[in-house]
């Protein structure tokens, strides 16, 4: 008895084949363009829901910004009210590439001083690069205010570069920025602690160890992770002072 095959394609996957069945060829293309558009999507709605890292860009030309020095716990320059701020107005200052400000300002304390530099910005938080600084001529318009105690906090968030993070580079957060982060906390630039929520309006404070007044080498471990600490909350002017123990830091 002789058998005769069907010539027709068979309707099921056969490995040693090289011919992939109509229906299976059809339900492959459908499923790579499902997975395709999906992941089109989920990469969108994160890019979307993820922050602004900032412009990456210093922001030209320079400026010139005369304030009040405080050179405590980080270097400051405290603003008068004007036409863009309403209240008074403190700017993080740093020096030239990975460096802080604090040997630049150490003999300025409380003193009125006019600094050009250039400025980077992200939201309400301003950095100013030195360029040169100057003792500025006039009197003080007001005396600054002293700061405002807020309490006992605790918060959850993230140690963040606060030069890097401002828009000085990209990413200026998270793990990708761990290492460049380390490095800008060994010169001296000041830490911005980014928080999950508000905190009396605004989510960047200004961290340093409750005990120094300083950032913490106990910090640098807890970089660009997500963590909950506590500590003492204060405002100067619209900037706010972290005062963190980092024994009570918790990384989750």
């Amino acid at each position: 008895m002789t058998i005769e095959l069907p010539r027709d394609k068979p309707a099921f996957f056969i490995g040693w084949s090289r011919d992939v069945p109509r229906s299976i060829r059809h339900f492959m293309l459908i499923v790579s363009a499902a997975v395709f558009l999906g992941a089109a999507i989920a990469g969108f709605g994160i890019g979307v829901a993820a922050p602004d890292p900032g412009t990456g860009d210093y922001q030209f030309p320079e400026v010139t910004l005369t304030g009040v020095i405080a050179a405590r716990p980080q270097p400051i320059l405290r603003l008068a009210p004007d036409e863009t701020h309403k209240t008074a107005h403190a700017v993080l200052l740093s020096s030239e590439g990975t460096n802080g400000a604090q040997d630049v300002v150490a003999d300025l304390d409380g003193k009125r001083v006019e600094i050009r530099g250039l400025l980077i910005k992200r939201g309400a938080v301003d950095m100013l690069e030195i360029a040169q600084i100057k003792p500025a001529d006039g009197p003080v318009a007001a005396v600054p205010a002293p700061p405002i105690a807020l309490g006992r906090w605790r918060v959850t968030g993230e140690i963040c570069d606060g030069k890097c993070y401002t828009g000085a580079m990209r990413p200026g957060s998270g793990l990708a920025h761990k290492a460049c982060a380390g490095i800008c906390f060994v010169g001296g630039v000041p830490a911005l602690f980014v928080s999950t929520g508000p905190i009396e309006g605004s989510s960047f404070l200004l961290i340093v160890d409750k005990t120094t007044g300083t950032f913490s080498p106990a910090f640098r471990d807890l970089t660009a992770l997500r963590i909950a600490i506590e500590g003492e909350v204060e405002r100067v002017d619209d900037l706010l002072i972290f005062r963190a123990d980092p024994a009570t830091a918790k990384v989750l």
